[in-house]
């Protein structure tokens, strides 16, 4: 056989790679050329390339997220949990749940990405199984509060600092890509007893391989929602070392928490990664919201430029300024919150205040992400109408509810 039909016959080999779009770029490339001086290499080409687009799917191979849920909901309508998982936990669940999966997917070489968890418009840089460690350890405030083990080692005569853990990543592994930029605001003060306990068991899980990070999480994930179904009105207080929380919201709130940083973890691995469902969402926005009047005060006390805000105007009545906050998105509502303090209700709710002095209209799945000081406020497409400064107030408290 001569060397011309060898190499014929060689790329003749390659049309059914070449078809179905697997072939490297220079053999792809030489098949081409090759096609365009023999027609009956071209004629099978034309032959192999149709069959592959009946193969091709139009939809991803990846289940839609609301397929577990489905699949939940048809399970519990035969035969009724014996102990329900509340309401309030339920995002929870959903969120550690789709977390795992996209963790068991991961790869020796997905381990080593890095993934970028922006906060206050710096950025912290940490590979998958260093996010994990952050997960366990804020969920370590309510596995105390439910009266299981915590998962951070005692401090061993001293508190180990964020400085001395990052010299033992979580795994073993080579250096970050760039140095890990500094958070801000700073880690200490009224975080310190967060930042604390997440260096502690980032150090004490140092020479873990990934996949055993994961199963640790997983485990304690799991003895939290149980630990839940047994108490159902969900008012033990969980205390963060800044501020106390009943179970119900802390659980909705580490729901939101788990959702973001497995997001921030997809985006490294390029994986796709669904928002939480529509009932799910209305939980954390519902949170937010809530929570949204202490975030006013906070700021207040942290920025003297807020300190001064205009008082209640004249026939305003004892409710004083409030906000008009119209939720866009699956998680669509409307809130109105107060700006002197207060608790935040529905369109009707509290005593009788006027008219409000702004309203804001922006996305649930925005709004969540800036009270987790993913977004920055001064950038965030809103929609607002009414008193800016006062618009403008509220976008730059909310992501003071985030925490290292």
């Amino acid at each position: 056989m001569s060397g011309t039909e060898e190499r014929h016959d060689a790329l003749r080999s390659l049309l059914g790679a070449w078809a179905l779009g697997a072939c490297p770029a220079h053999e792809a490339a030489d098949l081409e050329q090759h096609l365009s001086a023999c027609p009956e290499c071209a004629e099978e080409a034309a032959r192999l390339r149709d069959a592959a687009g009946w193969l091709a799917l139009d939809e991803p191979l990846d289940q839609p997220g609301s397929l577990r849920q489905q699949v939940l909901d048809w399970c519990l309508a035969r035969r009724p949990a014996e102990l329900p998982v509340p309401s309030w936990g339920m995002p929870y669940t959903a969120e550690t749940a789709k977390l795992d999966a996209l963790l068991r997917d991961l790869g020796p070489e997905e381990w080593q990405e890095v993934a970028e968890l922006p906060w206050h418009g710096g950025t912290e840089r940490l590979r998958p199984a260093e996010v994990i460690g952050r997960l366990t350890a804020v969920d370590g405030f309510l596995a105390l509060a439910l009266g299981l083990p915590d998962p951070v080692p005692a401090a061993p005569g001293g508190t180990v600092t964020a400085a001395a853990a990052a010299g033992r990543r979580v795994p073993p592994q080579d250096p970050a890509p760039s140095p890990p930029v500094p958070r801000v605001p700073p880690q200490g003060g009224p975080y310190g007893a967060i930042t604390a306990r997440t260096a502690r068991l980032l150090a004490d899980q140092g020479a873990l391989p990934p996949q055993s990070v994961r199963s640790r999480w997983r485990r304690q994930t799991h003895d939290l929602v149980r630990s839940a179904a047994l108490t159902p009105q969900g008012n033990t207080p969980v205390d963060y070392g800044y501020g106390v929380l009943p179970m119900r919201d802390a659980f909705v709130d580490r729901a939101l928490e788990c959702y973001v940083h497995g997001e921030d973890v997809a985006r490294a691995v390029a994986y796709p990664y669904d928002p939480p469902s529509p009932q799910h969402l209305r939980q954390m926005v519902e949170l937010v919201v809530r929570l949204l009047p202490q975030a006013l005060a906070g700021l207040r006390a942290a920025r003297p430029e807020h300190a001064g805000a205009p008082a209640a105007p004249d026939g305003a009545g004892p409710a004083g300024r409030r906000l008009r906050l119209v939720v866009d998105g699956p998680a669509s509502g409307e809130w109105l919150v107060p700006l002197d303090g207060g608790g935040a209700g529905g369109p009707d709710a509290g005593p009788p205040g006027g008219e409000p002095v702004a309203s804001m209209v922006l996305d649930g799945l925005e709004l969540c992400q800036l009270a987790a000081a993913h977004r920055d406020p001064d950038r965030l497409p809103v929609g607002e109408h009414g008193d800016r400064a006062a618009v403008r107030e509220v976008l730059h408290a909310l992501p003071l509810l985030s925490r290292p």
